[in-house]
């Protein structure tokens, strides 16, 4: 057997044994609360990109390890701690970029939590805490592939190796492009790993080919100039809820499909997927009916989506025989594959001002949109990836698209035009990111780890012609 046939099976084997040690650093990284939210403490955002900062270290691979930052533009404010790692590529190889990112998801209400959210809990075969998924055992995944890339190879293998692990992608990555345009040259890669999606199921792999974008904003609606008493004036004077309640409802129709004139769909075939597994995944209870039209994973992957995620009005506890003059709403849209998330702004704009009930004064505020990614799905890379995960896992990896947005990769289309970008994960259906009792599968962790490892060391034999 030649060298280069058997060092591919000693890769695999040195994943699978990287997998303890990256199980129990993970739980180090998840005990850090790096929430990089406004009203949280960005010391411990920063700690979290200290402890990335020497794992990457630690492996003794990298010209450079770095924890940077960058402005925002639009305020002129320091964006949240990001760690970037580069190596050079040597003898024509190609250069891969791995992205994850190290911040979190507010813990939202403790007590529906069965364990501790920063205190990582195994029950069950999955790791229970806030970022165990979403993404920290992305960050694990990158550096346990690489343990077991050197431990295979050694420190002199000639891929090209770039790292940039974020810290603020749950808060809206408002620094990301600034970022990218700063370090645009120890970020540049023939390759792009962008590992923050999911996979069809537990045992499943999948590459995500498709993801919808998004236009999230607050609306504000005025009806009064001052609260006034609803026994004097109700009935002749329209409060701001009955405004908001009557508007809110022209979004959809009677089977809750989104009815907004202007925006697009994408004509595109789903896998099957049963009514019975929607409800499994999203805890739909049998007396809920789904929304929408079509193929289940087609309302989900190729159209329009709103949801109203937060109100500000009177509280139940406060409640009172009041009409209220304003009530603010945030509005979150998804919007479908190939439709530029301004136009589908525009259009939702457009509709929520031609139906304003009673005149009601609308204002719009804190628009943040992004666009929608296709994976040209032609290139080698794609081939390595899918080759890498049906190794991995045993089984061959499912092209899936993702009804949530990651807005940032239209940065990274932007900035690296050539780069061949994959969509890869560590989450199963029910990993419950950004929700109470969010857990990582470990044999899911484990078969990902593995995948990748197995991907570094095929791009390491390729050359830039070939990748």
């Amino acid at each position: 057997m030649s060298s280069e046939m058997s060092r591919r099976p000693a890769v695999r084997d040195a994943a699978e044994a990287a997998v303890p040690a990256a199980l129990a650093d993970l739980g180090r990284l998840v005990r850090i609360p790096s929430i990089a939210f406004p009203g949280f403490d960005r010391a411990d955002v920063e700690r979290s990109a200290d402890a990335v900062k020497a794992l990457l270290d630690d492996l003794g691979i990298f010209d450079r390890v770095e924890v940077k930052t960058a402005v925002v533009p639009e305020t002129g404010a320091e964006g949240m701690p990001a760690v970037l790692a580069s190596r050079a590529a040597r003898a024509g190889r190609p250069t891969i970029l791995l992205y994850a990112h190290h911040d979190v998801q507010p813990v939202g209400d403790e007590e529906l939590w069965e364990s501790p959210p920063f205190e990582p809990t195994v029950r069950g075969g999955r790791l229970y805490g806030r970022g165990a998924a979403d993404d920290k055992a992305g960050v694990m995944a990158h550096v346990g592939a690489l343990r077991a890339l050197t431990s295979a190879l050694g420190t002199d293998f000639d891929l090209g190796v770039n790292l940039f692990i974020e810290g603020e992608e749950e808060a809206g990555s408002a620094s990301f492009a600034q970022f990218l345009s700063d370090n645009a040259d120890a970020l540049r890669a023939d390759v792009i790993v962008v590992a923050d999606s999911g996979n069809w199921d537990a045992v499943t792999p999948a590459l995500t080919v498709s993801l919808r974008g998004n236009a999230r904003f607050t609306l504000t609606v005025r009806t009064l100039e001052h609260a006034s008493h609803s026994g004097m004036f109700g009935g002749a004077v329209p409060d701001a809820m009955l405004a908001t309640v009557k508007l809110l409802s022209t979004l959809w129709d009677d089977d809750g499909a989104v009815a907004v004139a202007g925006l697009t769909a994408r004509d595109a075939a789903t896998p099957d997927y049963s009514e019975e597994t929607l409800r499994d995944e999203a805890g739909l209870p049998a007396g809920v009916s789904p929304i929408g039209r079509g193929t289940i994973l087609s309302r989900i992957w190729n159209t329009a989506s709103i949801t109203v995620t937060g109100i500000d009005a009177p509280s139940v506890k406060n409640a009172s025989n009041t009409l209220s003059p304003e009530v603010s709403v945030v509005i979150s849209m998804r919007v479908a594959p190939g439709q530029p998330a301004r136009e589908a702004y525009a259009a939702l704009e457009a509709h929520l001002r031609a139906h304003a009930p009673f005149g009601a004064e609308l204002t719009f505020t804190d628009v943040d949109c992004g666009d929608a990614f296709l994976v040209d799905t032609s290139g080698p890379a794609v081939a390595a990836a899918r080759a890498a995960l049906e190794e991995g896992y045993g089984v061959p990896a499912v092209d899936i698209g993702v009804g949530g947005s990651i807005p940032f990769i239209a940065d990274l289309v932007r900035e690296f035009p050539e780069s061949q970008i994959l969509v890869t994960g560590v989450e199963d259906p029910h990993a419950r990111a950004h929700s109470p009792n969010e857990s990582l599968h470990l044999d899911t962790f484990r078969h990902a780890l593995v995948s990748e490892a197995l991907l570094l060391e095929q791009l390491d034999t390729q050359t830039l012609r070939d990748a």
